[in-house]
C-alpha cells in the first residue's frame, strides 16, 4: 500500500510538473507574441537642401516647423511656418542654475546673444497636439542641429514623413522662402556683440579705403590736410 501511495505521489508530481511547465511556456509564449506584434519599422529622417525643401513645401505637401528658440525665430522665420522650440528660456532658479545663467549671460549671452535654455518637456507633445503622425513635416532650425533632435524624438513616437534642411537655414539663400522678420533668415543667428563689431569693421574698412583713394587721387589735398593736423 505505501508503495502505491508513494507511486500515486509521484504521479501527481509529475502531472503537477507538467502543468506547471506548460503554464509557464505558455507566460513566454506570449510576449515574444506581443512583441513581433508591436514591432514598427523606424523611417529614416530625409535630410534635404534648401531647394530641395522648397519642393517638398510647394509640391510635396510638407508642412515647415521651426523648432529654434523664440528670439532667432522672431529675428526671420518661414511665413505661415509653425513654431513649437525644441528648447525654451530656463528661468528656474535654483543656485545651480542661476550660476550657469550668470556666466552665459556675461560671455555667450553677450558676444553672441545666446539665451540661456534648457529642452522643453513639451515639444513632443505640443506636436503631436497639433499634427498627426501621418503629416509631412519639414523640420528647420538655424544650423541643423535641433531639427534633427527634434526629428528622432518625433521619429520614435511613429511620424515617419519627416525631413530636415542640412546645415539649416543659415545655409538658405535670400528670397528661397518668403519669410517674415527684421532680417534675412540666414542672419537669424547672428546677434551679440559680435554683429556691433562686424558693423565696426565694416565701417572702418570703408573710411580706410576711402582715405587710401583720396591719398592716392588728391596727393596735394591730402598733403594740406596733413599739414593742418596739429599732430603731424
Amino acid at each position: 500500500m505505501a508503495g502505491l501511495a508513494a507511486c500515486s505521489s509521484s504521479a501527481l508530481s509529475s502531472r503537477s510538473y507538467l502543468q506547471t511547465s506548460s503554464l509557464v511556456l505558455e507566460a513566454r509564449r506570449k510576449p515574444i507574441h506581443q512583441r513581433r506584434r508591436s514591432i514598427r519599422i523606424r523611417s529614416e529622417v530625409n535630410f534635404v537642401n534648401s531647394e530641395e525643401a522648397k519642393e517638398l513645401v510647394a509640391n510635396e505637401g510638407f508642412t515647415v516647423l521651426d523648432v529654434r528658440d523664440k528670439s532667432q525665430y522672431d529675428r526671420a522665420h518661414i511665413k505661415s511656418c509653425y513654431h513649437v522650440p525644441l528648447f525654451i528660456a530656463n528661468q528656474d532658479n535654483d543656485i545651480g542654475t542661476i550660476i550657469k545663467r550668470t556666466v552665459h549671460n556675461n560671455f555667450s549671452g553677450l558676444f553672441f546673444g545666446l539665451p540661456f535654455t534648457k529642452l522643453n518637456p513639451e515639444f513632443v507633445q505640443s506636436v503631436n497636439s497639433q499634427f498627426s503622425t501621418e503629416s509631412k513635416l519639414l523640420l528647420v532650425c538655424q544650423e541643423g542641429l535641433r531639427s534633427t533632435a527634434a526629428a528622432d524624438k518625433l521619429d520614435k513616437i511613429g511620424y515617419q514623413n519627416l525631413a530636415c534642411i542640412t546645415s539649416g537655414l543659415q545655409s538658405v539663400k535670400p528670397g528661397t522662402f518668403d519669410s517674415v522678420g527684421s532680417t534675412e533668415l540666414q542672419n537669424a543667428g547672428k546677434a551679440g556683440l559680435v554683429t556691433i563689431q562686424g558693423k565696426i569693421s565694416a565701417v572702418l574698412g570703408t573710411v580706410l579705403i576711402c582715405a587710401y583713394l583720396f591719398i592716392t587721387f588728391f596727393p596735394d589735398q591730402a598733403e594740406k590736410l596733413l599739414q593742418m593736423n596739429p599732430l603731424s
